[in-house]
């Protein structure tokens, strides 16, 4: 299983990114997927997920401003970025796993534990 992100990099406060995973090894179809991120030296803050029959899930920091979206017919999820602020740096994952995952993941406070597959990230710097 591969899970490889894309789009990172370095935005001016307010401006917009759009950050892709395409997913290898596994039928994307039938997953969930998610998109994380983190800071060095500090936790895993989960961002949005969708399950496979298109709900999708928010975190409060992002609600309004991010949004998920997956094309199965590409293999690919997208995490939507707009109104980037500088708190927003950091590194980027996407992963694959389960329905049902979110509510399990926020309220246990999971880690990278909370899915199977995990890609390698892609960088986000937010600053002028």
């Amino acid at each position: 299983v591969q899970l490889v992100e894309s789009g990172g990099g370095q935005v001016q406060p307010g401006g917009s990114l759009t950050l892709s995973c395409s997913i290898s090894g596994i039928t994307f179809g039938s997953h969930a997927m998610a998109w994380a991120r983190q800071v060095p030296g500090k936790g895993l803050e989960w961002l949005a997920g969708t399950y496979t029959d298109g709900t999708r899930y928010y975190s409060d920091s992002v609600k309004g401003r991010f949004t998920i979206s997956r094309d199965n017919d590409r293999n690919t999820v997208y995490l939507q970025m707009n109104r980037l602020k500088p708190e927003d740096t950091a590194k980027y994952f996407c992963a694959a796993g389960s329905d049902g995952f979110w509510v399990i993941v926020i309220t246990q406070k999971k880690g990278f534990d909370g899915m199977d597959w995990w890609g390698k990230g892609t960088l986000v710097t937010v600053s002028s």
